[in-house]
Order: C-alpha cells, then structure tokens, then sequence
C-alpha cells in the first residue's frame, strides 16, 4: 500500500478521516486509502453482518459493520468487514473507534489477501480481548479461522467445503459456511 499522507499525527489522521467520503488506515504516522471491493466482496460482508445481527439479536455480543474504526494498541487503526463486541463497547473518539472486538472478519480479495493474512493480523493479534479472527476468500469457498489458546497462541481451522460449520466460541454462535456466500457466484479456482 502507498501512503497518501506521511509523519501526520493521529489526531491530524482523524480530522482528516471523518472528512474524507472513502476510509483510510492509520499506522506509524502514516494515512493509508483503503481499496474498495468487488461485488463478491462488498455481498461476503454484507452476508457475515447480517447472519451475525440476526443470530445476535437482544444477546451481549453486537456485530458491528465497516462503518466502525477498530485501532489496535500496536497503532494500526483500520476498517474491518465486520467486527463484534460482548458487553459493553469500549469507543474513543467520539464513539467511532471500537477498543475491545472480540472477533474481526476479513473478506479476502486478491490485493488484500497477504496483508490480511500478514501484517494486518499481527496487529489484530495486539488486541487482548480478541478470540476469533475468520478471513473469508472472495473468490472461491476458503475460510480460514484463527482461534485463540494462548496469549501468543493461535489455532487455524481451514473451511472449504459449503456445508462445514464454523464454531465461534467467542460469541457462542456456529455458522453454517454456505451462508457467507448465499447470492455470490463463486470461481472454480481452488489452492493448491
């Protein structure tokens, strides 16, 4: 990713983030444009929030959309597809950055799939109320979900079939994995 801003503060980054009509990253002192998605990718989202915000209804976990700002204590403030709080939310800056997710979803597309998998969750990895961490493939049925067993311990459960279940513990739900991908055209594409 190409920085559009360098050696800005954070206060400088939001002022200019709540401004802007499209979402950036901040880390390090630099504001970064995020891409936007496919089709596949924008309907992946919508479909993970909604199953979420039904299954989740008048329960002490909420999913929130990519509307909501997560920062990391490692500095990386970011948009995920979907992230979920239990409780009570721990906001900043004025009720738009969420503190204490304890699940993120990323829908993976092809210019963000090794930062996702990468950079972007040893950042997650920072956030101690984090338990679950599930990248969903925009191209082909892949779901990779990150479970964690330790401070510094985390558990991968690969799902590539349509009728695997994905067990989050985290806000007592499973997920049926077709139901990420209801009204999603998928390729035949598979990885090695």
């Amino acid at each position: 990713m190409q920085a559009i801003k360098t050696q800005i503060s954070r206060d400088d980054y939001l002022r200019l983030d709540e401004a802007a009509t499209e979402k950036h990253e901040f880390y390090s002192g630099q504001m970064f444009a995020m891409a936007g998605g496919t089709y596949q990718h924008a309907r992946i989202g919508l479909n993970v929030t909604t199953e979420l915000a039904v299954r989740l209804s008048g329960k002490p976990c909420q999913p929130m959309n990519s509307d909501m700002r997560v920062a990391t204590p490692s500095g990386l403030n970011t948009y995920p597809d979907t992230s979920v709080y239990c409780h009570a939310p721990e906001l900043t800056d004025n009720n738009r950055t969420l503190l204490n997710p304890v699940l993120i979803v990323e829908v993976l597309s092809p210019s963000t799939r090794s930062y996702d998998r990468g950079d972007k969750f040893m950042h997650y990895r920072s956030i101690p109320s984090l338990q679950d961490y599930v990248l969903i493939d925009s191209e082909m049925v892949l779901v990779e979900h990150y479970q964690r067993i330790g401070t510094y311990e985390w558990h991968l459960h690969e799902y590539r079939q349509l009728t695997d279940v994905l067990t989050l513990e985290s806000v007592g739900q499973t997920l049926e994995i077709s139901c990420f991908y209801d009204g999603v055209e998928l390729h035949d594409r598979q990885y090695p």
